[in-house]
């Protein structure tokens, strides 16, 4: 243990002629750990908050999608599918169309967006079937009540159901599709279905826009004839989505490009990003404050400690050792807050993470529960920020201290 370590221990440990300073050097300490366990808390809960999302997200969409520029549909999609399988890293792979349209029930009309899928397939790239509340997934024929005629099933989300009044598995549904009629003097498309099924993901943009049909039904009502709007692609580790998605774009070529699931959801994770730094930087004020302390208190303890640094300079003492001194006790001072608040934040968070003690109405946060999700990365990333303010904190203190006469020093009084 060097000597200067050992004095600035001693200064921190010595009764104080002032109470006034000890205090300052505890407020010193106390504001670094709320700071640090603050920035903990509400960093792991907006990374648990991220991590919900993007499960969701994920498990409702693709990883990977492949469309063609000129939106004319892809034709031999069943060759580009087999193709795609074959790929490292890809789990399942299932074709899909995509359009808008009005849906009818009764006196009730909505808009929304009518995705076409196979039934078998879309369990290998999404969690619908997982999340139907109501009904089955059967996009094949429904029977309706009393033994009425069977049409093409369609699973609505709830929100859509809802607002057609609550339908229940079996009603009668017409779509219809304006939008890929020849001329503005043709008919639109229309196509009946039953309800087979509502599903519910937590996510209010497919909740409130989406309902699913069968690729056939689809076809039909968006007279796409054989083709299909793309292809939508699951990963074993939807990180790889990137490297698989060149790979992809390589072996297909013009006219074929895909998206991953950030490209799809950029917006969404740029501004949760956004919102975790912006929070960081706010939260680091707290500390900041605790950093002003620390220098308030350094400077006091130079005001006393005056005669004692003269006699240390006049015994030997370099100017850089008596700035060492202070450097260390506001390091000390930092650190101890530092473990403190990085203590207090993890148990905070833990018991959160094992007991729920708060929760959440389910019907807005789409969870029930505050989520936690911990990174070593954060805690490592506070740990250094609390640090570094408290190095910065001692500079000017220990820079005065350093630079004090020896001989006037002595005779302070």
């Amino acid at each position: 243990m060097s000597y200067e370590f050992f004095i600035a221990r001693r200064y921190l440990k010595a009764k104080r002629k002032t109470g006034f300073i000890s205090l300052i050097t505890y407020f010193s300490i106390g504001g670094v750990t709320i700071g640090v366990a603050a920035l903990i808390i509400v960093l792991s809960v907006m990374n648990g908050f991220e991590k919900e999302v993007r499960s969701r997200i994920i498990g409702f969409d693709a990883h990977i999608r492949v469309r063609t520029f000129h939106n004319q549909g892809i034709q031999d999609w069943q060759e580009i599918l087999n193709k795609v399988l074959k790929l490292k890293h890809v789990t399942g792979a299932s074709p899909y169309i995509l359009g808008k349209a009005l849906i009818k029930s009764g006196k009730n009309v909505e808009g929304l967006f009518l995705k076409g899928t196979d039934e078998k397939r879309i369990q290998t790239v999404s969690d619908l079937g997982k999340n139907i509340i109501y009904g089955t997934l059967n996009l094949g024929m429904v029977q309706g009540p009393e033994d009425t005629k069977p049409l093409p099933g369609i699973v609505l989300g709830r929100s859509i159901d809802d607002r057609l009044e609550a339908l229940v598995v079996g009603d009668k549904i017409t779509a219809i599709s304006p939008s890929m009629t020849t001329s503005v003097f043709s008919p639109p498309s229309v196509k009946q279905f039953r309800l087979a099924g509502i599903f519910e993901s937590g996510m209010f943009e497919y909740d409130d826009s989406y309902g699913y049909v069968s690729i056939k039904s689809a076809q039909q009502l968006f007279q796409m004839k054989n083709r299909v709007s793309g292809i939508e692609i699951k990963l074993d580790d939807m990180y790889q989505a990137n490297n698989v998605a060149k790979k992809i774009d390589k072996m297909l070529g013009y006219p074929y490009y895909t998206l991953t699931w950030f490209d799809m959801h950029k917006t969404l994770f740029s501004w949760m990003e956004i919102e975790k730094w912006a929070m960081f930087i706010v939260l680091s004020l707290i500390i900041m404050v605790a950093a002003f302390n620390i220098i308030s208190s350094l400077i006091m303890i130079v005001m006393e400690k005056t005669r004692e640094i003269g006699i240390l300079k006049s015994m030997g003492a370099t100017s850089s050792s008596i700035m060492r001194i202070f450097i260390y006790e506001g390091l000390v001072v930092g650190i101890i807050g530092t473990i403190l608040g990085s203590i207090i934040g993890y148990v905070l968070c833990w018991s959160q993470q094992t007991y729920r003690f708060f929760s959440l109405p389910a019907d807005i946060y789409f969870i029930n529960t505050l989520p936690i999700y911990m990174k070593t990365t954060d805690f490592m990333m506070i740990g250094a920020a609390a640090i570094l303010l408290s190095f910065f904190a001692t500079l000017y203190p220990s820079k005065k201290a350093s630079k004090l006469d020896p001989v006037q020093a002595i005779r302070y009084e």
